[in-house]
């Protein structure tokens, strides 16, 4: 059973950055793709950012382009989103969610696993 578990949220100023790690398990092949999404208090959530192990393609959002980057440990498979520039509005709870086939990744798709969650909020 793939499990996803989020660490390193927190509270931060608006320009300040974050790490955000997503520690993945259980994966039965190589091939997988992982996503961040986020939820702002009363909005749907949002894709942000996705990479595939297929050819460790990566995407991100047009809003977050420049400012955050994900990337994906090699030995041990722990995918992070490094946030730089934070700004109020990248406020919400961020979610770590994966899908294990050979693909590139997109944000407009349903995912089978997610992880519980870690909640970044940006004020000063």
């Amino acid at each position: 059973q793939v499990q996803l578990v989020e660490s390193g949220g927190g509270l931060v100023q608006p320009g300040g950055s974050l790490r955000l790690s997503c520690a993945a398990s259980g994966f039965t092949s190589d091939y997988y793709t992982i996503a961040w999404f986020r939820q702002a208090p009363g909005k749907e959530r949002e894709g942000v950012a996705c990479l595939t192990t297929m050819d460790e393609g990566t995407y991100v959002i047009d809003s977050a382009k420049g400012r955050f980057t994900i990337s994906r440990h090699n030995a041990n498979g722990t995918v992070f989103l490094q946030m730089d520039s934070l700004k109020p509005e990248d406020t919400g709870v961020y979610y770590c969610a994966a899908n294990q086939f050979y693909a590139p990744c997109y944000l407009d798709v349903s995912y089978q696993y997610w992880g519980k969650g870690t909640q970044v909020t940006v004020s000063s």
